[in-house]
């Protein structure tokens, strides 16, 4: 189960990608996870100028890799754990020394993932609960995860694999399932545009549900059509978007509430939770 691109360590959350048999780790959150420096680049630059040996085989150990990111695929620097090891090395904080330890107990979890993935699942579903997420919606949460790996490996192999496509076709979803994309709901939700944090974690339960039934469309669609090219597939994002908007917009007429609203479902349910 490769769904849990994301893990945290002490607060920091850190991205990877499954590359050759292995996870890559994104080296940007690395050295900020470690250090909390906020210009990563210009830290690795002096952390090899202070290293010779290790900017030596800097090309045999960090790799330019394709990593999900809240917009899309891009291209960043990872490397895998044995290599974060020797990286580590040189790196003078306090916080390198638990880093490492929190990595080896990451492979070991690995292996037993592999003979069990069940357990990556319920490794998902620990790193939402202890955010605070109840139960009910961290089962969405996993499902509507399902669904849109689903669909981004249908993109995959129909061709998609630049960031700002994968951007495109996501927000074509969007804006017809909820008339806005996505951009601009982060706006409705305060959430800052540039920021990493990942707007389907800000979801109330009727945004995560149509989104993936959005989603779900467009791939049933896409695999009808068995569309191959980037304008095929904006069409097909369309129509399954468009048949998310008819269920939203139904609901809303009963309801006479937007189903798109400035709530945080995490906070939303701690002020209840208080109250």
């Amino acid at each position: 189960m490769k769904e849990n691109k994301l893990i945290v360590f002490e607060d920091k959350n850190i991205r990877r990608t499954w590359h050759d048999g292995e996870w890559y780790y994104v080296m940007e959150d690395i050295i900020y996870a470690i250090t909390e420096s906020k210009n990563s680049k210009d830290y690795l630059n002096k952390l090899k100028k202070r290293d010779g040996a290790l900017s030596e085989g800097w090309g045999q150990i960090v790799h330019t890799l394709s990593v999900d990111t809240s917009g899309g695929r891009q291209l960043m620097n990872c490397a895998n754990t044995k290599s974060l090891f020797r990286i580590i090395q040189s790196i003078p904080s306090k916080r390198a020394e638990p880093f490492k330890q929190w990595l080896a107990q990451l492979g070991h979890e690995r292996v037993e993932e592999i003979e069990n993935p069940e357990l990556a699942q319920d490794r998902v579903k620990e790193y939402y609960e202890l955010k605070g997420y109840p139960k009910d919606w961290v089962d969405k949460r996993l499902r509507s995860i399902a669904i849109r790996q689903e669909l981004t490996d249908e993109w995959k192999n129909r061709g998609i694999d630049e960031k700002k496509d994968f951007a495109i076709l996501t927000n074509e979803i969007s804006k017809a399932t909820f008339g806005v994309d996505t951009k601009q709901h982060k706006g409705i939700k305060n959430i800052p545009v540039k920021s990493k944090t990942n707007l389907r974690d800000h979801m109330t339960d009727l945004e995560l549900i149509f989104t993936m039934l959005g989603e779900k469309a467009t791939t049933e669609i896409t695999q009808t059509h068995d569309s191959k090219k980037l304008n095929q597939l904006k069409i097909d994002s369309k129509k399954g978007g468009s048949i998310a908007k008819i269920a939203r917009l139904e609901l809303e007429k009963e309801t006479g509430k937007k189903v798109v609203s400035k709530e945080n479902f995490l906070h939303t349910k701690k002020k209840k939770q208080l109250k």
